[in-house]
């Protein structure tokens, strides 16, 4: 392949570090489409260190790193982004005369609240100067354009953009909630299923522990971890995993078919309940106490239609499932060990154990237990 002429204008975008991380990234990469338009990421010696050196110098520094640059074409404009950067531009300038300078600003540098007062004063200088030079200055905001106006110097008004940010349809979205040690009992081909076919449809909120070493190298788990939709926020205190409800439609319960899950009766149900949330579970026998908040799924499928269905709930929280669930209190619970500790001689505070009769909704009831209540021991 060809190398290009030497002699074909180009524009030189200087990047205060790196193309990754430059903070106008969408616009860089925008810019960057044009064959004419060349990177320079930052020379070995960062800008902040030349800066921050002795003018003379930070000067005879940047007019090296300038006449080592090496570019394909002749430079026609120069961008560059940070007061530091002023010293490398200067160089170029010197380097190529007829090039132009163009001069972007995304915050108040000279203001920076972590800059000592002497730096303070450095930024200053260099953005002075950088800018009463420019050919062309453009700011993100209004408020930096009438500060270099009030200084009585030119500046547009061009915003930042966000194009590579990713935006997933809020209105196609259902947020679930997933609280609790999520390792050897989660069942992971189910989340990686569901994952894939909803993908950008779901964000599941991971609240808890992550118990990594208990799967891996499960290619299943893997995968999981790797999807974007699928955000792991570690442990919460129970204050926060409270709030994290209330930004979900709903919770989920996504545990191994086995017997030892399928005995169990998960807290956390109850608490999602609390907050208005039902919680889509398999098919478990021990869940059906908590028959009413909760939607049983068979497969993969099924968990798909549920989740499409929740879809919206955060906003229309159920209001008879929350009054139940907060009926749902220990001393409630605690009624049938009440009453036997009454009838041991125990005493016991007023009015304790005077609800009767197992929860209002659990499903299999035994005539023995039956009897056994309503006898008070």
């Amino acid at each position: 392949m060809a190398s290009p002429p030497a002699d074909r204008p180009i524009a030189l975008l200087l990047v205060p570090r790196t193309v990754e991380r430059f903070i106008l990234y969408d616009q860089g990469q925008d810019l960057l489409r044009a064959p004419g338009v060349v990177a320079v990421e930052a020379p070995k010696i960062p800008y902040g260190a030349l800066g921050r050196l002795p003018r003379w110098l930070g000067d005879a520094l940047g007019s090296a790193q300038g006449a080592r640059l090496k570019v394909p074409g002749q430079p026609v404009a120069a961008m560059m982004f940070h007061p530091f950067q002023w010293p490398f531009a200067r160089a170029v300038l010197a380097r190529w005369p007829e090039c132009q300078l163009w001069y972007g600003l995304f915050d108040r540098t000279p203001a920076a609240p972590d800059a000592s007062p002497r730096s303070r004063a450095r930024l200053e200088e260099l953005h002075a100067e950088a800018s009463a030079r420019a050919d062309l200055v453009f700011a993100v905001s209004s408020t930096l354009v009438e500060l270099e106006r009030g200084a009585g110097r030119q500046a547009i008004l061009m915003p930042s953009a966000a194009d590579s940010f990713p935006a997933p349809d809020p209105e196609a979205t259902t947020i679930a909630v997933c609280f609790g040690t999520n390792g050897r009992r989660t069942d992971w081909p189910l989340l990686r299923e569901v994952g894939e076919a909803l993908r950008d449809e779901l964000t599941v909120l991971f609240v808890g522990a992550l118990n990594a070493d208990e799967v891996r190298g499960h290619p299943d788990f893997e995968a999981c971890r790797a999807r974007p939709q699928y955000v792991w926020l570690g442990p919460r205190s129970d204050d926060e995993a409270a709030r994290l409800i209330l930004c979900a439609d709903v919770g989920v319960l996504p545990m191994r078919v086995d017997d030892f899950n399928d005995a169990g009766l998960p807290n956390r149900i109850l608490k999602a309940a609390r907050l208005g949330r039902r919680t889509i579970a398999p098919d478990f026998s021990g869940i059906d106490v908590w028959e009413r908040s909760i939607v049983r799924c068979r497969d993969a499928r099924a968990w798909v239609e549920a989740l499409r269905a929740a879809r919206g709930g955060r906003c229309r929280p159920d209001a008879e499932l929350r009054e139940w669930a907060l009926g749902q209190t220990g001393e409630r619970q605690n009624a049938p060990l009440w009453r036997r500790l009454t009838a041991l001689g125990v005493q016991v505070p007023a009015g304790a154990g005077v609800l009767a009769g197992p929860p209002e909704d659990r499903r299999p009831e035994r005539a023995d237990e039956a009897r056994d209540l309503d006898a008070g021991g």
